[in-house]
């Protein structure tokens, strides 16, 4: 059902936890499944440094947090703006479509941190 990619992710998630400011920190929620994605992202001038994610979800949900917050790392913020579900798909190997929820939700995350750093 879940690829070896996704499994991974879900079993020895990565950035796991929070960033103290001057890190921006944003939390989405999907209201249809009740999955929250709480992201913080630090960035360094233009390119973000480090990133953290907190998710109450599915097996979905927890993974794609974790690849999201490889994919961040590094990033410069208009390579940021360019983040489609595919790219987190893709991260974690796939994903069924009932499960697709959660690369959106590292979509939302993704804008709102990217709008709050432009504040």
């Amino acid at each position: 059902m879940y690829s070896q990619r996704l499994l991974d992710h879900f079993q020895n998630p990565r950035n796991v936890g929070d960033l103290d400011p001057p890190a921006i920190t944003v939390e989405v929620s999907n209201p249809v499944c009740g999955d929250i994605l709480r992201l913080a992202v630090r960035f360094e001038g233009d390119r973000a440094a480090e990133a953290r994610y907190k998710t109450r979800g599915c097996t979905a949900s927890i993974a794609a947090g974790s690849a999201l917050t490889e994919w961040i790392t590094g990033k410069t913020r208009a390579e940021l703006k360019q983040i489609q579900p595919a790219i987190i798909e893709e991260a974690v190997g796939g994903l069924a479509a009932e499960s697709k929820h959660a690369a959106a939700l590292c979509v939302d995350a993704v804008r709102a941190v990217l709008k709050m750093s432009t504040v």
